[in-house]
């Protein structure tokens, strides 16, 4: 918007600039070829008296005139006489049609040389006539006998270089003129959409998740009333948020301890009954506690994440790997699955997160991979240090998801196929997606080679070096 309103505004100023100044430089042209012109026929006339006076005094003035203008200016001057030599030494025009009329109808004549402004030479045609006085001839010019012509070759060049003059400056102008006016419009286009642009940022900064963002009440009464409108919004939706956020993590917590009781009342209950048919009913509901009380913790976490209470710090990224595959690897080896870390992941990586969310992080995904996995599979976890990223990626040998799969995977309670898919409680990606992005990173889903599911999750490198 911005790029249009500058060039608005300059097209506007070079329009302005068009109109005013064009018509300047052509009158001030024409007015130069004018002025031009009648001073090289004044020349070409007074020639022309001294032409038609006849007398030697007259001739010898003419001739000295003409051989003086040659000499000062690069013009040269040219003379025919019909009766007598008069000012011999000057050269004689060639005949044409202009000095054809001056001799025989007695009509000067002006011939620029070029229909498009001018040519290299203006050629002006003088008729001379008679002199009543010493040829006893009396009447107007047209009434007395022509008894020769004047022609004057003028140089145009000097008339060329003022021509660049008068354009050239204006030229000039203008680029100076329309250079201060998209100073100017770049200015003004900028407190112009300033306001505008502050909602656009408080709009990205709501669809980053930031809910406290706020636009200032700036600029036109139009943007104020929007601005106000949009801040009123979004207090509300913070409000309905934060209570909601509230309203689960209360929840969350308030369900942990019945769950926990309601799970040690069914074991005592499946320790004192022998009946295989009530035993297979109380590990059913043993399951389903155990269900319900990873969907408490998960969205726990989830409230916890999305309140965003802790900031991210540089975290070592290979101790927080070395721990959670420890913690991991019994229950793997329980169903020979085995886990391998590749990459450099040592002390010296450290990565940008908040303290307990990496740890969230890899123990909702190494669950993920360790129940979709078969029996004997591995797990295959990669370190690859990318500039200012560090990319983390999980890879199991499951059955993988297909793409509509993926692009549902990490909305809130869905499940897919797998052991996931029949006891999980359908947030654990949706957990990894919250405390990822919250540090600054990403998460994404990929084809594993071969076969199975690959997390690929991004998180942000310290500047800081590890020990």
């Amino acid at each position: 918007m911005i790029r249009q309103l500058i060039r608005s505004y300059v097209l506007l100023v070079a329009v302005a600039i068009a109109l005013f100044t064009v018509p300047v430089a052509f009158t001030l042209t024409d007015q130069l070829r004018d002025d031009t012109k009648l001073s090289v026929e004044r020349e070409a006339r007074t020639m022309a008296l001294l032409l038609g006076n006849g007398s030697q005094a007259s001739c010898q003035a003419l001739e000295e005139m003409g051989t003086a203008y040659s000499r000062q200016t690069p013009d040269d001057v040219q003379v025919v006489s019909e009766e007598e030599p008069c000012a011999g030494k000057l050269p004689q025009p060639d005949q044409d049609a202009a000095l054809a009329k001056a001799l025989n109808e007695g009509e000067p004549t002006s011939d620029w040389g070029s229909s498009f402004i001018w040519g290299p030479h203006l050629v002006v045609t003088v008729p001379a006539h008679a002199d009543p006085v010493d040829r006893d001839v009396e009447g107007a010019d047209d009434e007395r006998p022509v008894v020769g012509a004047v022609r004057i070759e003028y140089s145009t060049q000097t008339l060329t270089n003022r021509l660049w003059n008068i354009w050239g400056f204006r030229a000039i102008l203008a680029v100076l003129v329309l250079a201060v006016a998209a100073v100017i419009g770049a200015v003004v286009a900028r407190r112009l959409t300033r306001p505008l642009r502050e909602l656009n940022d408080m709009a990205s900064k709501f669809s980053d998740g930031d809910l406290t963002a706020r636009s200032p009440v700036t600029g036109p009464q139009e943007t104020q009333t929007l601005a106000r409108t949009l801040n009123q919004g979004a207090e509300r939706l913070d409000t309905l948020m934060s209570a909601q956020r509230i309203f689960v993590a209360d929840a969350s917590h308030q369900l942990r301890t019945p769950l926990t009781a309601l799970r040690l009342s069914l074991d005592n209950i499946a320790d004192g009954v022998d009946d295989e048919f009530v035993k297979e009913d109380v590990e059913q509901a043993t399951a389903e506690v155990v269900r319900m009380s990873r969907l408490v913790n998960d969205l726990l976490v989830l409230a916890r994440a999305e309140a965003k209470v802790t900031a991210a710090e540089p975290l070592p990224l290979g101790d927080v790997l070395e721990e959670r595959l420890a913690v991991w690897r019994p229950a793997a080896d329980e169903r020979g699955v085995s886990i391998a870390l590749r990459g450099s992941a040592d002390g010296r990586l450290l990565v940008l997160a908040s303290p307990g969310h990496l740890d969230q992080v890899l123990d909702n995904v190494l669950s993920n991979a360790l129940e979709v996995s078969p029996d004997g599979a591995a797990i295959t976890v990669k370190v690859e240090s990318k500039g200012d990223q560090v990319v983390l990626k999980v890879l199991d040998q499951g059955p993988g998801m297909s793409e509509a799969e993926k692009s549902r995977a990490f909305d809130r309670f869905w499940r897919g196929q797998g052991l996931t898919g029949r006891s999980g409680s359908g947030l654990g990606l949706a957990v990894v997606r919250q405390l990822v992005t919250d540090d600054g990173g990403t998460v994404e889903l990929e084809d594993a080679p071969g076969r199975g599911l690959c997390v690929a999750i991004s998180l942000r490198a310290s500047q800081r070096s590890g020990g």
